[in-house]
């Protein structure tokens, strides 16, 4: 049996290769935010299964990014029907069904999150990002795509500008060491990466003299204040935060 100080250790660790791998690929997606940030525009996030718990992470949360946009169609989450989720990120043509409705342009960005990156969904949503002009930053486990059974043409990985990879073994399940079952950890260092991205735009912002928007708790004194100045300029581009 592995004890709690160990299995500490062990999450601890796969965080920090996470960082140490990415280092590079963290500041360039830094660099994309900043970029959209100068623009106006705005930081599509997608997802599918418990992916979209990395969406949700992204979106109007306290210290996040105010200028997101997070791609959702109800039948790809889980507690809207566990099997029908699965079938529908492997359904060919959704991507493009949800990108007609609203798609990044040239000035905007995709990040898309999904461990295994294979499934149809993902893989059209990045390739229809990047033929409408869009940077796409994919959050994914290269191990996991290697491993996993292809069902798209390509893979998240081949469509995306950047990688950054979650380093998550094939699976997802963490423990027991010799045979994982359980302990997934994708969502863990998906927030993980996410939030060291955003660390990274917030310093370069500082450098460069570029003002971040962010949201701030509204259980703090002033964060309705302050959000409210958020949500009368994002408010009308992005309906979810309605």
């Amino acid at each position: 049996m592995v004890s709690t100080t160990e299995r500490y250790a062990d999450v601890a660790e796969r965080l920090a290769e996470a960082e140490r791998g990415n280092a590079e690929q963290i500041r360039k997606s830094a660099e994309l935010i900043l970029g959209v940030i100068r623009a106006d525009a705005l930081v599509f996030t997608a997802g599918a299964g418990h992916s979209l718990a990395a969406v949700a992470e992204t979106f109007y949360r306290a210290g996040g990014l105010a200028c997101v946009y997070p791609v959702y169609h109800p039948e790809l989450l889980p507690l809207h029907g566990a099997q029908h989720s699965t079938k529908t990120e492997r359904r060919s043509g959704l991507a493009e069904e949800v990108l007609a409705e609203r798609a990044p342009g040239p000035d905007d960005l995709l990040v898309v999150f999904s461990t295994s990156g294979v499934n149809p969904y993902p893989v059209e949503l990045a390739a229809g990002a990047r033929a409408r002009g869009a940077s796409v930053i994919a959050v994914s486990s290269a191990a996991s795509v290697a491993a996993a059974p292809k069902r798209a043409a390509t893979t998240l990985i081949e469509e995306a500008s950047i990688v950054l990879d979650s380093h998550v073994r094939p699976g997802d399940s963490s423990y027991p060491p010799d045979a994982p079952r359980t302990a997934p950890l994708s969502t863990v260092i998906n927030a993980f990466l996410w939030n060291l991205v955003l660390a990274e735009v917030v310093d370069l912002g500082a450098a460069q003299g570029v003002d971040i928007p962010l949201w701030r708790s509204s259980n703090v004194d002033g964060g309705d204040e302050a959000n409210a100045a958020l949500l009368a300029k994002y408010g009308a581009r992005v309906p979810a935060l309605r």
